[in-house]
């Protein structure tokens, strides 16, 4: 009975974790993008420079930014999610999958890992602790 009682418990604490996995996903994320626009917080382009807006890498970084800050609250998080999806989808086979096969050696893991934790956001939601679930606007997932 003590075991069936302390499961139902922490599976209860489901809906938490995923709110949890979504904001630190997405802190992570706008780093990624920060890095790129602004070079903080540290320089991801040569010599400290930062993208240009109208580049792919700039592009990538606005998403990344925007998305981030939206996904961290929690607001429009499926859509946003599916879309940032979708970014790391590309960026995984458009820059790293040409690497090689193995993530570890193409350093794709962050894209891989990226696009699947959107994917399934964009599919559960993003959890009790957001600005979507306060405003009523995502549905509850089922288990």
């Amino acid at each position: 009975m003590m075991q069936s009682n302390l499961t139902s418990r922490w599976r209860s604490w489901a809906p938490y974790f995923l709110s949890v996995l979504r904001m630190i996903a997405a802190f992570a994320f706008f780093t990624y993008g920060s890095a790129k626009l602004f070079a903080w917080p540290a320089a991801m382009m040569p010599n400290g420079a930062t993208a240009p807006l109208a580049s792919l890498i700039g592009v990538a970084g606005m998403l990344e930014v925007g998305g981030g800050l939206l996904l961290f609250v929690g607001l429009f998080s499926r859509p946003v999610a599916f879309l940032l999806s979708g970014e790391m989808a590309y960026a995984y086979l458009s820059g790293h999958a040409v690497r090689g096969f193995w993530p570890v050696v193409n350093q794709g893991t962050p894209a891989l890992l990226f696009c699947f934790v959107w994917l399934y956001i964009s599919a559960a939601g993003p959890g009790p602790w957001s600005v979507d679930a306060k405003l009523g606007n995502q549905t509850p997932s089922h288990s």
